[in-house]
């Protein structure tokens, strides 16, 4: 019998799983994904398929692959602000930057 290198279960229907150079000893596959399986860069889920791969980073699916791309963007730059006599006047709402009237 073997011993589950996840849960410390001593199996005897215990498998050996080897990726590249790391083997572990699993009673269960849920043992086994929770151990070897890559995680998602933006949120953290295990990767149990294919998942995405984007500049050498992976991720569950194309949402969170997006969504990492989308927070590297550089910052919007600050607020136009235009010069009318006596007052200043904003030309960018607080929804996201939609140019007022």
């Amino acid at each position: 019998m073997a011993v589950c290198d996840t849960c410390g279960n001593d199996d005897q229907n215990a498998f050996s799983i080897t990726r590249g150079s790391d083997t572990g000893t699993f009673d269960s596959f849920e043992c086994a994904i929770h151990t070897m399986a890559s995680r998602c860069e933006t949120c953290g889920c295990r990767i149990l398929g294919h998942g995405v791969e984007r500049n050498g980073t992976l991720y569950c699916c194309a949402h969170c692959s997006q969504q990492a791309s989308a927070a590297a963007q550089p910052a919007p730059s600050a607020p136009v602000i235009a010069s009318v006599p006596d007052k200043q006047v904003s030309r960018w709402k607080d929804d996201g930057g939609a140019i007022s009237s």
